[in-house]
């Protein structure tokens, strides 16, 4: 038998949280044999996870399918599978329009994968069992890490809210937290296994625990995991300001390994255009959150996303929302233009908003931010952060992130010297640019 019978590729598409759901499939693969290779022209059988979130998410999808699939006309593929939410959002519908995929597996059928890639018959070739029904003892899953000093720490599954421009409930069902014990063993697992930074992740974070009882919350769960070493970084993300507690303020700002990092989506600051979003607080309720933040630690870190053109954002509407992100100083920002579709609860709203116009809109938010983020960057200019060092480019030069840049979404830090990767390195600031920051070993 030919060595490349058993050799499995996987592209993973999408957020942090389906990065955990590709490394937990490339791990089940491992674990029954399969040689994971990271060349998908040397891959019997290619696995595309898929992200179907908004347009461009489904779009990068199918596009991403399409160019793998030419592997079993030109290579050595012999099978396609695409798994996630892709196969979930359109069901049955997607095996005519994609003929070149095998089979598919909804976001309740990960566990299927095995046989899958074996080739044994699915019916109908599509899977779609009720998510909700998905076991969440991650712990104990074999997983093989795609990045190698930080992993996402997936603490929840799903989405219990109503927010009317999102599919996510339907795509992953409602929230269901794991275990607390569970999760604290597999972080256990991650930085035995050298990992520098775990990173905890959900649909709502900040709402860990509430689908369990009153024993559990993020604050505690923070705690648990932060005694387990000093010499890591945790990060939260995902969180949302109604469920954004005191007591996880708290855990973040006392614990030194926590990186006081707030990764609070607001999505809007018009108060008629949050009600249509189905988001229930106010400019008076954020700003008081965002106050509480600082107040418990004035270096805290504030990063939010916005989505502009969503029906019924007039200009007075846009206003406010540019004037919000003007005062309170975001120090990282996203936006995204309003992406419609007929399954979401917003398609039915009128007053849609041209694609010309939230383009525009998008543009400034984004022109704004940057002047605020450039300047929020020079404060720091002097100061003296760990740096977790990454990448190595060229000769004497180096890319690491502070405490207060999150991978991927965040600016990074171009440090000078010499170094070892996979180190935290104490390195003063001497100068920022509009995102990034430049520095040198202290």
């Amino acid at each position: 038998m030919k060595r490349h019978v058993n050799n499995v590729y996987l592209e993973s598409l999408g957020c942090a949280k389906n990065l955990v759901d590709s490394e937990l499939l490339l791990g089940r693969l491992a674990d029954a044999g399969y040689n994971v290779v990271f060349d998908p022209a040397k891959a019997r059988t290619i696995i595309i996870n898929t992200c179907s979130f908004i347009e461009s998410a489904i779009n990068e999808s199918i596009e991403t399918i399409l160019e793998l699939a030419k592997y079993k006309k030109n290579g050595k593929c012999r099978r396609i599978i695409v798994t996630g939410c892709l196969p979930e959002r359109f069901r049955e519908k997607i095996i005519k329009t994609l003929p070149e995929v095998d089979f598919f597996l909804g976001t309740g059928a990960y566990g299927k994968i095995v046989q899958a890639v074996e080739g044994i018959p699915i019916a109908s070739g599509i899977l779609l069992p009720d998510p909700c029904l998905t076991l969440l003892n991650y712990a104990a899953e074999p997983r093989i890490r795609t990045l190698p000093y930080m992993a996402y720490l997936k603490i929840a599954e799903g989405c219990s809210r109503r927010c009317t421009y999102c599919v996510i409930p339907k795509l992953r069902g409602k929230q269901r937290s794991r275990n607390i014990g569970d999760v604290v063993l597999e972080a256990k697992t991650l930085i035995k296994s050298g990992v520098k930074e775990l990173i905890l992740v959900a649909q709502d974070t900040s709402s860990y625990g509430k689908d369990i009882g009153t024993s559990v919350n993020l604050a505690k769960l923070i705690e648990r995991i932060s005694a387990l070493s000093d010499d890591i970084w945790i990060r939260i993300l995902y969180g949302h300001p109604e469920s954004m507690e005191d007591d996880t303020i708290k855990a973040i700002s006392q614990n030194k390994n926590v990186c006081s990092y707030y990764d609070i989506p607001i999505q809007h600051a018009s108060r008629k255009v949050l009600k249509k979003m189905g988001r229930n607080y106010s400019q008076t309720k954020m700003l008081k959150l965002f106050d509480k933040i600082r107040s418990a630690n004035p270096d805290a870190v504030l990063r939010t996303t916005v989505i502009t053109g969503f029906p019924g954002e007039t200009n007075k509407e846009f206003d406010e929302l540019l004037s919000f992100i003007e005062k309170v100083k975001f120090d990282h920002l996203g936006a995204f233009v309003y992406s419609d579709s007929k399954d979401i609860a917003s398609h039915k709203l009128t007053e849609k908003v041209r694609k010309n116009v939230a383009k525009k809109r998008y543009d400034r938010i984004m022109s704004c931010q940057m002047e605020i983020s450039s300047q929020n960057n020079r404060r720091h200019v002097g100061k003296v952060f760990d740096v977790l060092v990454e990448e190595f480019p060229e000769e004497n030069l180096y890319i690491g992130r502070t405490k207060y840049q999150a991978p991927e979404v965040d600016g990074i830090t171009y440090v000078s010297g010499k170094m070892k990767i996979g180190t935290f390195v104490r390195t003063k600031i001497t100068d920022a640019l509009e995102y990034d920051l430049v520095g040198e070993p202290e």
